[in-house]
């Protein structure tokens, strides 16, 4: 039932039950049709008025969840009522069909309403949960970014280490994991190490990471270049150095038709202040170099340039 059984709908079911059957015959067939049970109807004697029935019955009916829901059955079928067969040929017909139509319309009014409110409040329950599901989600994702930001920042003191690139490596692809970008770990092809690829919007990246002291330098430029070089139209390249880029670097990798974007930690961590997304970042710096041909852009240009 999308609508609550209410005193108020009992008395307009009631009101439409007595006004729109007069005959024995004519009720006794509506209530077998409504289901209600055959050893009911049977105890209606010969001298019991309609109302003294109908008081019975609806003082019975509301004891039990069944009996209730034929309430509802009866007053949907009651509201659905368009003439009044029964009430025909009386001496008195236009009036008593005058009764029952208004009062089914009473009903009907009713039941719309109730309807109506019932819709709203489902509305509003479905609009609570998905705002707690929403919230949750954000909670989840604060949480997993402050996990990923504690990792980074454990990771500090083994920056220029072997192990420390592993880790950051490892983490790299947590944090593209997490921002649901689509990724492959690294790899070997023609017997060049890849260091992983993602792929945003159509377009594939092969990525090289540097977790040195030192900024990365023109060679480590070179070297992700001639990767990129090797591969297919549409792939371009993307270097995150922790530690940054000498000039030279940032101005070799730009250029006409540049097919690299250049990260250092600036960025990592706009991403996890939560300000950016990790995509939206990329989008931005992949933007800035078609616009300008170069391949870096600091975090403090994002928004101005």
């Amino acid at each position: 039932m999308t609508t609550r059984i209410t005193p108020r709908m009992i008395d307009l079911t009631y009101e439409a039950l007595l006004k729109s059957f007069w005959r024995k015959n004519a009720l006794s067939k509506f209530l077998r049709a409504s289901h209600v049970s055959e050893n009911f109807i049977s105890s209606w004697a010969q001298d019991e008025s309609k109302r003294n029935l109908l008081d019975r019955m609806f003082q019975g009916l509301q004891a039990s969840d069944r009996g209730k829901s034929l309430i509802f059955q009866m007053a949907r079928s009651l509201s659905e009522q368009t003439t009044f067969p029964d009430l025909r040929n009386w001496e008195d017909s236009q009036h008593k069909i005058q009764e029952a139509t208004k009062s089914v319309n009473d009903l009907k009014k009713y039941l719309k309403q109730q309807d109506t409110k019932a819709e709203s409040e489902k509305e509003k329950k479905e609009s609570r949960e998905k705002t707690r599901k929403e919230r949750e989600a954000v909670q989840r994702a604060q949480t997993d970014i402050s996990k990923l930001q504690s990792e980074m920042d454990a990771m500090h003191s083994k920056v220029g280490t072997q192990a420390g690139g592993y880790e950051f490596e490892e983490w790299f692809y947590k944090l593209l994991d997490f921002s649901e970008i689509q990724n492959r770990k690294p790899y070997k092809t023609n017997g060049r190490q890849i260091d992983g690829s993602l792929t945003i919007e159509g377009t594939t990246y092969l990525v090289e990471l540097k977790f040195t002291k030192g900024q990365s330098g023109a060679p480590d430029i070179d070297s992700l270049k001639a990767k990129v070089n090797k591969m297919a139209d549409n792939t371009m390249g993307i270097m995150v150095s922790i530690s940054g880029y000498s000039s030279v670097a940032i101005s070799d990798a730009s250029g006409s038709k540049t097919t690299l974007l250049v990260l250092d930690a600036s960025h990592l961590y706009l991403f996890l202040s939560g300000a950016m997304s990790f995509i939206e970042i990329i989008t931005r710096i992949r933007r800035h170099a078609s616009q300008t041909g170069e391949a870096y852009l600091a975090t403090s240009q994002f928004g101005g340039r």
